[in-house]
């Protein structure tokens, strides 16, 4: 499991690192109003992809298993709702534009139409790469998309200084993900719907917890766009994309890795539970310095990283980020309802996210633009991080006592590093050109991580040196160092 997850952080940081130089670029090149554009047409699309949102891939790594007849089920039904889809996109984009109020849109969502097309005759035998815990040929399948995707989209920005460089771009990635699904993965599948039954008896949730997924992630999308405009929705996604960079970097590969090692665990809870607390203390320790770090930096990162045009973002990007914070505290819940065979829980508990996320998204953006969006998505999580708690522990058998002592020390060294930074980036003089604020960024960033290690390292301490987190990072580095002093040169 700790060798899949080291794949997937690999793969997720080499992968949004490629994102994360391609969204720098592109802001730099392009505005915030061709963003929105672009996530106002992605609202749609991904609205529709909720057709091929049933989970065929998790159902086979739930059940484990690579029966013909599975696969084959599975690709027949993404060849059919890939088609679906794209008939759909063709046949609604002039009504989308019109809800938008956005001409432009029309011709981008049936642009997009052709990437979505491609992208339901994907291979399904690349989930065997999951299913066998082959993470190394899962990583050189999404690093190798997001490659192509990148060294298209950048050349036709800086040409065409227009939205259709990211269109083009997300087309040509969809393309390239299924020719390389078949030239990585031999299995070759056929039509089939033999495992209809099979596959819908768990897929069924999976497809309800992906629609309330949606509901969750795109909301916003629909209601910023349509209230604010393009440009406010421009500003809140590529806030939000920076707020999310820990979770999506660390949380999610970690999760998507360790989902089939809970599947095999699933009939032993006692074990299960040593696992869960071992990975969300691992996962608290990596990510949230993380993340209240960007909450803290803001005013120096967003003229740094993003720009002059971009300063409005700074109270949108600090909120979002403690937004990160609390969705840190949930990230490895779903994996283990899922190995459970509960994806009931999480549709549930996501069920009631989402109607009070858009109870105040709608109130909060109409009285604040973007800033209230930010401020929609803090107030829903907060209210629900207690109630998604209460249900691990109870799911899981878990003592109030073991949940707190796994999370205490990362939790408070970070909090702690928050009010730091954040004082040392308000009292700093802000110099006028980007040369020095990069300065002050980069002090900003190593006092924060000099107080992070040294409460980490001062809290472990005082616990008695626990077996946890802070352990295996001590062993791991000092046997690195082992190995580095005592690689001596080659003698000739």
């Amino acid at each position: 499991m700790a060798k899949g997850a080291a794949w997937m952080v690999f793969a997720k940081l080499a992968e949004r690192s490629i994102g994360l130089i391609s969204t720098l670029l592109l802001a730099r090149l392009l505005v915030p109003n061709d963003f929105g554009i672009v996530a106002m047409a992605m609202s749609f699309v991904a609205l529709l992809e909720l057709l091929t949102a049933f989970g065929f891939d998790v159902a086979l790594i739930q059940k484990q298993t690579k029966s013909r007849a599975a696969l084959d089920t599975a690709w027949t039904y993404g060849i059919l709702t890939g088609l679906a889809m794209a008939a759909l996109m063709v046949a609604l984009a002039g009504p989308i534009a019109a809800f938008y109020r956005e001409d432009a849109l029309t011709d981008v969502i049936k642009a997009l139409a052709i990437g979505s097309m491609a992208q339901g005759f994907q291979n399904i035998g690349v989930v065997a790469f999951r299913m066998d815990m082959r993470f190394d040929k899962e990583f050189q399948f999404l690093v190798a998309k997001k490659v192509i995707s990148f060294a298209i989209t950048i050349p036709l920005a800086v040409t065409m200084r227009s939205y259709w460089a990211l269109v083009i771009g997300q087309v040509v990635g969809r393309i390239a993900g299924t020719v390389l699904s078949y030239t990585m993965q031999p299995y070759r599948p056929r039509v089939s719907l033999e495992a209809t039954r099979e596959l819908f008896n768990f897929s069924k949730w999976v497809f309800l917890l992906n629609c309330i997924g949606y509901m969750k992630e795109r909301s916003s999308d629909w209601i910023i766009g349509r209230i604010s405009g393009p440009m406010a929705l421009g500003t809140f996604n590529i806030s939000y994309e920076l707020a999310s960079l820990p979770s999506t970097e660390l949380a999610a590969p970690i999760n998507r890795a360790v989902f089939p090692a809970y599947a095999k665990l699933a009939h032993d809870l006692p074990a299960l539970r040593r696992e869960y607390l071992s990975v969300i203390a691992m996962l608290l320790l990596l990510t949230v310095p993380a993340v209240l770090g960007l909450a803290a930096s803001a005013p120096l990162l967003v003229p740094v990283v993003l720009g002059a045009n971009w300063l409005h973002a700074v109270p949108v990007l600090t909120l979002l980020s403690f937004f990160g914070l609390t969705h840190l505290l949930q990230s490895n819940a779903q994996a283990a309802f899922l190995a459970l065979g509960r994806p009931d829980v999480p549709t549930k508990l996501s069920s009631a996210q989402v109607v009070l996320q858009i109870a105040t998204l709608i109130p909060f953006t109409q009285s604040m633009g973007s800033v209230g969006s930010a401020w929609a998505f803090v107030v829903t999580a907060v209210i629900m991080i207690p109630i998604t708690i209460l249900v691990v522990i109870k799911m899981l058998e878990l003592r109030v006592r073991e949940f707190i002592i796994a999370i205490w020390r990362p939790l408070t060294a970070a909090l702690a590093m928050y009010f730091v930074v954040a004082w040392l980036a308000a009292s700093l003089r802000k110099p006028k050109s980007t040369i020095g604020l990069i300065d002050e960024l980069l002090l900003a960033i190593a006092v924060g991580v000099v107080v992070y290690i040294g409460l980490v390292w001062l809290f472990w301490k005082m616990s008695g040196q626990p077996d946890g987190p802070e352990r295996v990072v001590l062993d791991r580095g000092m046997q690195m160092s082992r190995r580095f002093l005592r690689w001596p040169p080659q003698s000739k």
